[in-house]
């Protein structure tokens, strides 16, 4: 089964220069969001799954085109937009309190900084609602099915945090809180390790599977861990046991510039998966992450043959959203833009941006399940368009590794 197009585009010509046209962005933008406030209403049978694919994740779209600097003429519209669609999820509990991604935690921090950027004082509650979570989190026990990753576990819960404060400009928690939850996700890495005999240091699961991407695997875990101001500083046999982590991931990316799945698929040298979920896609932000903390040339050698790769076989089949789609492979084009300033990277970028409208995708391409939504859908299609007009300040979702979370 082939699970992508051929790529049709011409790569960039050194010397040239490349052009954003920001119209065309813009009316691709509008587009896509006339077309989900028309098909995804804000109501409460569309709160169930959280950030990721329910009307929590089209009120994040909304506050991140209110924050585009482009976009500044629009921005009460998209606020006020972006309350509408968080105000049925704030008034719905899904039962899920601590999960970021697929639950209430994320709701609580959308809610923060919304309410923080309208001026409502509603800001306040929903912060401490998030930060009532915390005790859950230094449960060893916390999830039986796996507790330390981004969609429900501890990792995820960090993203938010370091999300709150960036966008808040102030800790919402100690150092040595953060430290706590750190300490225990490194614990639960290593005795999971351990106990199944694993060749890296740190090792997690989600379900008894051993996945390696962003989505449920060690390499979003490994990527907050060093996003933690001064946590390498502040536990060193951690750091030690993170690094040689982040050493064995690296050592698994094959020829052709990818990764498997999981640990089970290790064997298999034909990785098929080209997505921020499982693939080069969602690794390549663990690898930019140490390329910045450790500054190993190795590390960004492996986020280029990641982008190689993901020029190659990255216009995908699934549709066009972030999880397992075109642009969550387009973002990586924007990663590398910021990482190396290279205008090679950001035509790539604009290709990518520019397929979504070509009449092979609109015809052949797969409608997901949630075609509107923040991670599945086309809500988080938008933002990558949204960055593709300020790429220097470009990022995905949650997945910031440029910030130097300042805890001054």
């Amino acid at each position: 089964m082939v699970r992508f197009f051929p790529n049709p585009y011409d790569d960039y010509k050194p010397g040239s220069d490349v052009v954003v046209d920001k119209d065309a962005v813009v009316a691709q933008i509008n587009e896509y969001v006339g077309s989900i406030t028309k098909r995804l209403q804000p109501t409460q049978k569309n709160v169930d799954g959280g950030l990721y694919v329910g009307i929590t994740g089209v009120s994040f779209m909304f506050l991140y085109l209110a924050k585009n600097p482009t976009l500044s003429s629009q921005k009460a519209f998209y606020l006020q937009k972006g309350f509408e669609y968080l105000k049925p999820a704030t008034e719905t509990s899904i039962g899920d309190k601590t999960s970021f991604l697929l639950g209430e935690a994320g709701t609580y921090a959308i809610s923060t900084v919304l309410n923080k950027e309208l001026g409502s004082d509603q800001f306040a509650e929903s912060l401490r609602m998030y930060k009532s979570l915390y005790p859950s989190y230094l449960n060893p026990k916390f999830l039986k099915c796996g507790g330390d990753e981004l969609f429900v576990g501890r990792a995820g819960y960090l993203a938010g945090i370091l999300w709150i404060s960036r966008e808040l400009k102030t800790p919402i928690f100690t150092l040595e809180e953060l430290y706590k939850i750190c300490d225990i996700i490194v614990t639960s890495g290593r005795e999971y390790a351990m106990k199944n005999k694993s060749p890296s240091p740190l090792m997690y699961h989600y379900y008894n599977t051993e996945y390696l991407g962003s989505a449920h695997g060690i390499s979003f875990i490994l990527q907050m861990l060093l996003s933690i101001p001064g946590y390498l500083t502040y536990n060193k046999a951690a750091a030690q046991d993170i690094q040689a982590s982040i050493e064995f991931l690296a050592s698994l990316q094959n020829e052709e510039g990818n990764w498997p799945c999981c640990m089970e698929e290790i064997e298999l040298n034909d990785h098929k998966l080209v997505h921020w979920c499982h693939g080069a896609p969602g690794m390549v932000y663990l690898m930019a992450k140490a390329y910045l903390t450790y500054k190993d040339q190795r590390y960004l050698d492996s986020c280029i043959k990641a982008g190689e790769f993901v020029w190659r076989k990255g216009l995908l089949h699934k549709g066009p959203g972030i999880c397992h789609g075109v642009a969550g492979n387009g973002y990586v084009f924007l990663l590398l833009h910021r990482l190396t300033g290279e205008a090679k990277y950001l035509h790539r970028a604009k290709m990518f941006a520019e397929f979504l409208t070509d009449e092979e995708f609109i015809r052949d391409a797969r409608l997901p399940d949630n075609p509107e939504s923040l991670y599945e859908g086309t809500a988080g299609t938008v933002c990558f368009l949204s960055d593709l007009l300020v790429p220097d300040k470009a990022e995905f979702p949650f997945q910031d590794v440029f910030s130097n979370y300042c805890y001054n």
